[in-house]
């Protein structure tokens, strides 16, 4: 089974939305990501038919099916706001999709929702109604209806974002599960890096309706090939800092250190650097030292993430193991080992090299 955008484009009141996307999607899990406004939605919404596209086409297992209705397809949607009918009960509402095709034996549809109930623990739910459900449970029943039909698509719109920390963990642990191998076309878009990097499914980084990037998540995670994928694929929010390349070294806030690889002397780079690669105790020596100034911390319990205040006015974010306190206003020092800095091309973007080593034809 595949799943084809080929050229793919729409524009919605004249603004872009997604932008000669060209894409295929073999059977099994692929993961969309990307932040607000990157085509996630759209894009699954012109696969499943809802919407259809301004240019390109459709495919699915080589027939076009731009033109097809969505009624006619062979695909189900989970949304982000999980919807079930209130009417229902648990089990009704697992067993409308099969009734509705009207081919399912009563027999078969009874052990159909009896056997997608218990792949997704809500088996002894099944007389409720989803008003007396908890939030993790109505979205469990949601997925549940999506998956008690099989179908060739199954579009999953960041289905565990309204849920709460621990209820998103135990769903993905199932939901990697369950589609591994799957013979149809699973598509799951999130925005969290987390999630993309749990599934380890094929990834397509999707920004202002483009493709960014696709490829392994935790390749991309590794050595992002842009400063749009890194930031992506990145949480907390990687810190940026300007750079400029003089004689095989790179500048920044008056500290230096070699850049193998990077041509061009006078060349503009910003230097990326991820909150848990920044300490305020010195990690050995060559190290980079900024001074700073401490302007809060915030205490998550297990973490505790130092907002620093530099010499530029600059902010740069620690990511600190453990409950720490901290008096605002108070001088720092943030220290950086420069082989876990990404320098990227302040021009276009594109990853030169991580200071230890060259990774590309960018230098």
């Amino acid at each position: 089974m595949t799943l084809i955008l080929d050229g793919v484009r729409v524009r919605q009141r004249g603004e872009p939305w997604l932008d000669g996307i060209d894409l295929e999607f073999p059977s099994g899990m692929t993961t969309l990501i990307g932040p607000l406004a990157a085509g996630k939605t759209t894009l699954m919404r012109v696969a499943a038919g809802l919407l259809p596209p301004t240019a390109g086409r459709v495919v699915v297992n080589g027939k076009d099916v731009t033109p097809v209705s969505v009624r006619k397809r062979s695909v189900a949607f989970v949304y982000q706001q999980f919807i079930n009918y209130p009417s229902l009960t648990v089990y009704e509402n697992i067993a409308s999709p099969l009734r509705l095709a009207r081919s399912f034996p009563k027999e078969d549809v009874d052990r159909r929702v009896r056997e997608v109930a218990e792949l997704m623990g809500i088996g002894d739910l099944l007389g409720r109604r989803p008003a007396e459900l908890s939030g993790g449970q109505q979205q469990r029943t949601a997925i549940a209806r999506a998956l008690a039909r099989p179908v060739d698509v199954l579009l999953l719109d960041e289905p565990l974002a309204n849920l709460d920390y621990k209820l998103r963990e135990q769903l993905r642990a199932d939901l990697k599960g369950m589609f591994a191998g799957s013979p149809g076309v699973v598509l799951y878009s999130t925005a969290d890096p987390a999630e993309a990097l749990t599934f380890a499914a094929p990834t397509v980084v999707l920004g202002e309706g483009r493709v960014r990037h696709a490829g392994d998540a935790a390749d991309m995670y590794d050595r992002p090939p842009t400063l749009a994928v890194a930031a992506t694929l990145s949480d907390p929010p990687l810190n940026l800092l300007p750079g400029v390349v003089r004689d095989g070294r790179i500048e920044c806030l008056g500290v230096s250190f070699p850049a193998p690889g990077v041509q061009g002397s006078g060349r503009r780079v910003v230097l990326g650097v991820r909150p848990h690669q920044v300490s305020i105790e010195r990690t050995g020596p060559g190290g980079l030292e900024f001074p700073a100034e401490i302007r809060l911390a915030e205490v998550t319990g297990s973490t505790t993430f130092l907002h620093l205040l530099l010499p530029d006015r600059r902010h740069l974010v620690a990511q600190l193991p453990g409950t720490r306190l901290f008096t605002p206003g108070e001088p720092a020092v943030a220290h950086v080992d420069p082989a876990h800095v990404f320098v990227f091309d302040e021009a276009g973007g594109n990853l030169l090299a991580t200071s230890a080593a060259e990774v590309g034809p960018h230098g």
